[in-house]
């Protein structure tokens, strides 16, 4: 019988040499021997299956049984025509705000698939935003917790620090087709303000930004870029002066001036066609992620996971790996608890109904009306949540979890501490979700979306979690 060295069996089956050792380790290379201090493989051994297809899953049943979807053509096939996931979706507004998102629709299906407008986004990406982003194996993190291993798409490393600009881009690039003069958007963490900023200051428009008032205080460094890139930063002091608030205030603004001015929906909310545009100009990051995963190990990711606020990062990072025999799960807020208006955990307590000219989960009070959402990360309190993932919850294709403010700051400091990565703490969400999986898990592998760097959090963080700090 002739042997083969780990080295030598990693190039055979085209993966690194740190997925055989941890195959070895799991005992699932028949055959193979340990002496001298290394292990030998016998040469016709067997490349193991995935353990999605056979051996550990998370979750009792595969991710794809019973759904009775052809995930290989799910784009071509939602949202219809008119804008719906199943029953979530659609297009909620005054006749004067349809005529505009009409044109908007219009515009959209005219130049999305033309080589000019793919072409000139292509080269946005690559020469402004600098993409691709890579993925990162945390390797101290990982060894911290146990066996399983837990690897980061670095849309932290996109520039302006986040994914948004992946669709505000795409989206101010539209608008410079449609002949707009203004970009109009909202924003919660502040992320999204500044990609929009960024964008009009490339395409030479102008630009106004709605922010809650609460979030201007709590993410100032945000604040101060917006400006600095140009924009009109315009407070919203209304209600609990919050994301819900900005984004009424955002509408409210276009719908005095929508004949020169372009609304960037910053999440995979509003009225069809902006759940399509955003999930289209996001899915950039899924695609990336599952090339990326696939060289990295060999294999594909046991369970992909994304925070959860109206959702744009997490759509973006799930679509690929609908098709794919992979656990994805979106993370929610819990906030401090589960009584409404603690939370932003939409999945777990929302009721269906019409918000911001959609039809989907929300958060409601006793009286049926919209209430008000809270947690610790102000681009997740929002009391909504995008009708795409309100149907892939409801059909069964991903799970949705919820992690508190307090597992969120752990988090936070934890990849912190052990990695040099200072994460958004939108993002820290997921990852708090990611380091409780690796913690009940024996082995396998998680990619969490880091969604966002940490800069804008850090002087709250500080000075609510001194505890951590020390």
């Amino acid at each position: 019988m002739k042997y083969l060295s780990v080295s030598e069996t990693a190039k055979k089956w085209e993966i690194n040499e740190r997925r055989v050792r941890a195959l070895l380790q799991e005992k699932r290379i028949e055959g193979a021997i340990y002496e001298n201090h290394r292990y030998l493989i016998p040469e016709n051994a067997k490349k193991p299956l995935d353990r999605r297809i056979k051996g550990q899953r998370l979750f009792e049943d595969s991710p794809l049984k019973g759904i009775d979807i052809d995930f290989k053509n799910y784009r071509k096939q939602y949202p219809s025509e008119d804008g719906y996931f199943g029953r979530y979706g659609g297009s909620f507004l005054p006749k004067h705000l349809q005529k505009a998102v009409d044109e908007v629709y219009a515009g959209y299906l005219t130049i999305a698939k033309s080589a000019k407008f793919i072409n000139e986004l292509r080269d946005i990406r690559k020469n402004y935003q600098g993409r691709p982003t890579p993925i990162y194996h945390c390797q101290n993190l990982s060894n911290y917790l146990g066996k399983v291993q837990i690897y980061l798409k670095r849309e932290d490393l996109n520039h302006g620090g986040a994914h948004k600009l992946n669709n505000a881009m795409g989206q101010a690039l539209l608008a410079k087709y449609l002949g707009k003069k203004k970009l109009i958007a909202e924003t919660g963490a502040g992320s999204h303000g500044s990609a929009v900023a960024m964008a009009a200051a490339y395409f030479g428009l102008e630009c106004d930004i709605y922010m809650g008032q609460v979030d201007i205080e709590k993410q100032l460094p945000n604040v101060n870029r917006i400006k600095v890139l140009g924009a009109n930063v315009i407070p919203v002091t209304k209600g609990t002066a919050t994301l819900k608030e900005a984004v009424d205030a955002a509408f409210e603004g276009w719908a005095k001036e929508y004949k020169t001015a372009f609304y960037v929906i910053g999440s995979c909310v509003g009225p069809h066609p902006y759940p399509l545009m955003v999930r289209d100009f996001q899915e950039i990051i899924g695609r990336e992620a599952k090339e990326q995963f696939k060289e990295l190990t060999g294999e594909l990711p046991d369970i992909v996971t994304a925070c959860v606020g109206g959702g744009s990062n997490a759509i973006g990072m799930f679509e690929a790996f609908l098709e794919e025999p992979v656990n994805i799960v979106g993370v929610e807020a819990l906030g401090s608890g589960l009584e409404v208006g603690k939370n932003a955990a939409t999945m777990t307590i929302g009721k269906e109904m019409v918000l911001h000219g959609f039809n989907s989960l929300v958060i409601q009070n006793k009286e049926g009306n919209v209430a008000d959402a809270y947690s610790i990360a102000s681009g997740l309190d929002y009391p909504g949540v995008g009708p795409e993932h309100a149907f892939l919850h409801e059909i069964g294709r991903v799970k949705y979890e919820a992690i508190s403010d307090d597992e969120a700051a752990e988090a936070f400091f934890l990849l912190s501490r052990l990695e040099g990565i200072i994460p958004a703490i939108e993002s820290s969400h997921a990852l708090a979700y990611a380091i409780k999986c690796a913690r009940n898990m024996k082995y396998g592998s998680i990619l969490v979306n880091l969604s966002g760097r940490g800069d804008k959090d850090m002087n709250y963080m500080l000075e609510r979690y001194p505890h951590m700090f020390k």
